[in-house]
């Protein structure tokens, strides 16, 4: 693969997902209980905004610097504070990928998994968390990590709540969906008590219906679909929003995000962004 994230760091999907990732995050420690977070595309865990790479691109300006340079919703309170906990810690260009907000949101007795097929983002990933036993880093296919990793494990003793997070690169475009959902499949068979977050890009709403259609057919008790547009839909040649699919979100999840959507919105596309929750399939009991 030939993707590096930090061209994208810090951009609008980033934020979106950061901000939902944390939610969830929350919802988790609100138990005493252990869990367990996997992350299935963990890229290199902090990115430098000031880099070359990030600024060739530059689309932290209208992601989480723009996010940052408007009026403070109390709906982005948290992850406001996790990007100033982050930057107090690594310096004011800083932005934190998912594996540093996971560490950052779970506690001294969860554990954390994270997987990244390419050397050079794994070495840093492991660079980073060299000092944090909770933090397990491989080299490895994220896709195969999910049966392999699933269900968790401390010592003999099974973890029984958790998170696992989908986040590829879609180098592949549409041929990417098929083992994203056989992914999910196969982790919710393995784990059907676990929670699943896949992040996915929308280009043009045709595409991502059928992959909807498919999604709503996995064997999950309740599946969420949640997504942020910063731009019209009609054009195939930009990202103009995405998508998080949540299989078994917490309960009555919805209306933690209710408040936080239109704040993503209003600070990403204060011109004419839009969002929507859709259940896909709803667990009643």
């Amino acid at each position: 693969m030939n993707y590096r994230h930090a061209f994208h760091a810090g951009n609008h999907a980033d934020v979106f997902k950061h901000a939902v990732l944390l939610a969830l995050c929350d919802a988790l420690v609100a138990k005493p209980s252990a869990c367990f977070a996997l992350d299935t595309h963990a890229g290199r865990g902090l990115y430098l905004l000031d880099g070359s790479d990030a600024r060739r691109t530059g689309e932290a300006d209208d992601g989480v610097e723009a996010l940052l340079r408007r009026r403070a919703s109390p709906a982005l309170a948290r992850y406001r504070g996790a990007i100033a906990a982050c930057r107090a810690q690594h310096g004011d260009t800083a932005y934190p990928g998912s594996p540093w907000l996971l560490a950052h949101a779970l506690r001294e007795h969860d554990r954390i998994a994270c997987c990244e097929l390419q050397p050079g983002e794994a070495a840093a990933l492991k660079h980073q968390f060299a000092g944090d036993p909770r933090v397990g880093v491989h080299q490895r296919d994220g896709y195969a990590a999910v049966s392999a990793l699933l269900p968790p494990k401390s010592g003999q003793a099974r973890i029984g709540r958790g998170l696992v997070l989908v986040d590829p690169p879609y180098e592949a475009q549409r041929a990417e969906l098929d083992p994203v959902l056989a992914a999910l499949r196969a982790g919710l068979l393995r784990w059907p008590q676990g929670m699943f977050m896949l992040w996915y890009p929308i280009k043009q709403r045709a595409t991502v219906q059928p992959f909807l259609r498919r999604a709503a057919k996995l064997p999950a008790k309740s599946a969420l679909c949640v997504e942020l547009m910063v731009q019209p839909e009609e054009s195939a040649l930009r990202m103009n929003g995405s998508g998080l699919l949540l299989c078994n979100p917490p309960w009555h999840f919805e209306e933690t995000l209710a408040p936080l959507l239109p704040a993503l919105r209003d600070a990403l596309a204060p011109r004419g962004g839009s969002h929507r929750l859709q259940w896909l399939r709803r667990d009643e009991s």
